[in-house]
């Protein structure tokens, strides 16, 4: 679904006073493939890359260098430009500023709206959009009645309206509180499990890409690790190297390994830490 081949992007500036211009590479020779129906967490510390390359999937920026494609169209193709936004939604980190409407179901119809979608038709996807993220009932409220969580659910709707193949989300969570986090991530991974819709979350929660099916962290524009959750997060000391944090209970795990306790490196649940010291200590850890 989602394809770079070489990609790069410079950031320009120019001073006001003088017209100098700086450059700034953001992304550097990167070559990707996400397989249709995946849940892909791209992580990195602020700076690192991974919201300009979220931006690259939805043609927000284009390349400097290299070529992106989503669902096999270019995103140099001015010709193409409309038919990747319908193909890849996009949601961002802070919710009112995506919100247009007074009421959420207008919130919902507002996008097929303005691609011309028929009056049912519009009725037939609010109303299933709002279904898929347990928001029905709020239908006729005013978004500035919810909370973050209840927000930010109504924007991946209003998204779902435009009937995505992929759904690119960067660092929904950050202005949320853990209950909002938490609903939100329910909502994301049951639309890839139920609906088969391809996700693309940027996020610097360790726990939010230990749920993905693949993880990619980023450092300086460049990928540095890329693999399952598992085969990313047994890396402790070079995540660490790089400024991130790992899920505690594989931090815990890593502590514990260099106690000299054999169990697994790659843990990263609390069920599997309870078992794995359930074996090694033939069960008296219960």
């Amino acid at each position: 679904m989602i394809e770079t081949c070489n990609l790069s992007f410079i950031y320009r500036k120019e001073d006001i006073d003088t017209g100098k211009v700086t450059e700034e590479l953001a992304l550097k020779d990167l070559s990707i493939k996400i397989e249709k129906g995946s849940f892909t967490a791209v992580l990195g510390h602020n700076g690192s890359g991974k919201s300009t390359l979220a931006k690259h999937f939805n043609a927000i920026l284009l390349p400097s260098g290299g070529k992106v494609y989503i669902n096999g169209m270019d995103t140099l193709d001015e010709k193409k430009v409309f038919n990747i936004r319908q193909c890849a939604g996009m949601v961002f980190q802070n919710p009112d500023n995506q919100m247009v409407a007074a009421m959420v179901e207008d919130e919902v119809a507002f996008a097929p709206e303005n691609l011309g979608v028929s009056p049912k038709e519009i009725r037939r996807r609010v109303d299933e959009c709002l279904a898929a993220v347990n928001m029905t009932k709020y239908a006729f409220c005013s978004p500035s009645q919810l909370s973050g969580g209840q927000k930010q659910r109504v924007a991946i709707a209003a998204v779902l309206a435009m009937k995505p193949d992929i759904l690119v989300l960067d660092e929904p969570t950050a202005m949320l509180d853990p209950m909002g986090r938490r609903e939100v991530m329910e909502t994301i991974k049951r639309l890839n499990r139920e609906q088969g819709i391809t996700v693309v979350l940027i996020t610097h929660y360790m726990d939010e890409a230990s749920q993905a099916d693949r993880t990619i962290v980023m450092d300086d524009g460049e990928i540095v690790l890329d693999g399952t959750p598992k085969e990313v997060f047994k890396n402790v000391e070079k995540l660490k190297a790089l400024g991130l944090d790992v899920p505690q209970v594989t931090l815990l795990a890593y502590e514990l390994r260099k106690s000299g306790i054999n169990i697994p490196e790659d843990i990263l649940t609390e069920d599997e830490c309870f078992d794995a010291l359930n074996n090694v200590l033939g069960g008296a850890s219960r």
